[in-house]
């Protein structure tokens, strides 16, 4: 799901002590047919609200003993190594990331990224963004269980139209489902050799993909095994500090050993 957030284009980056986004939950009351002289209505219209979140932090250390320094001695070979631990703290990096994009935010003590699992709850409620659905209901998501409470070949594709159905709103749909390996297994089930229709562009781009509606449905292996998530990718954001984006602090010595550690972070 990271990489196709970034390959869409649904990275940015933010400054500013918060990270705070409007949100449009309902339409003006104002909007009227009128004739001639009618009176307008010109009473307030409360549409916006905001949506507030905090900042996580993921970091990870490229380290180098004193005797890795003496076996590579020499610029170019330094180097090389150093590149080659960075890559690997890198792939670990968006690894751990990756994972954390389904979670519900509450794992190392709450100071996990709030993901899928939070964002589109099973229950339907819960606070995202400072706003508690419980309360405010506009701010809940849909969610539907299974036929017998299990993905089948038999039943997938009834349960994906009634919960697809239930988020189209005009001209707005899921374009996205991100799928585990039972619910894709199921749905790639369903499907006789002549439906299964994939998205040239996903192929390219290297994901496992096929075509439902107007949706590309991702499997995604980090996911829940039991989950589809219907996604409207206009309104998915992965927000990055725009000063902390796999970005090395100063390399430092270690205190009590003969090794050069440097921290990357991402906020």
């Amino acid at each position: 799901m990271l990489k196709k957030l970034r390959e869409n284009g649904n990275q940015t980056s933010v400054t500013g002590r918060d990270i705070v986004r409007e949100l449009e939950y309902a339409d003006n009351g104002t909007v009227q047919f009128y004739s001639g002289y009618e009176t307008l209505d010109v009473s307030p219209s409360d549409v916006l609200s905001a949506a507030v979140f905090d900042y996580k932090q993921l970091a990870g250390n490229v380290t180098i003993s004193g005797l890795e320094q003496v076996k590579n001695s020499g610029t170019e070979a330094i180097i090389n190594l150093l590149e080659a631990r960075i890559n690997v703290l890198e792939k670990s990096l968006m690894n751990s990331l990756s994972t954390s994009l389904y979670s519900d935010g509450t794992g190392s003590s709450g100071k996990e990224v709030g993901g899928l699992q939070l964002i589109v709850a099973d229950a339907g409620t819960g606070t995202v963004g400072g706003i508690n659905s419980s309360t405010y209901t506009f701010w809940q998501n849909a969610q539907t269980t299974a036929t017998s409470s299990a993905f089948s070949v038999a039943n997938v594709q009834t349960d994906m139209n009634t919960i697809y159905l239930s988020l189209v709103r005009g001209a707005d749909s899921p374009d996205l489902v991100m799928a585990g390996t039972n619910a894709y297994t199921a749905f790639l089930g369903s499907l006789q050799a002549i439906q299964r229709i994939t998205s040239d562009d996903m192929a390219r781009s290297g994901f496992t993909s096929l075509q439902y509606l107007n949706s590309d449905v991702v499997f995604d292996s980090a996911a829940n095994t039991n989950r589809m998530y219907f996604l409207n990718t206009d309104y998915l954001r992965l927000e990055v500090a725009a000063s902390r984006d796999f970005v090395p602090g100063e390399a430092k010595m270690s205190v009590n050993q003969d090794a050069m550690v440097t921290p990357y972070t991402i906020h």
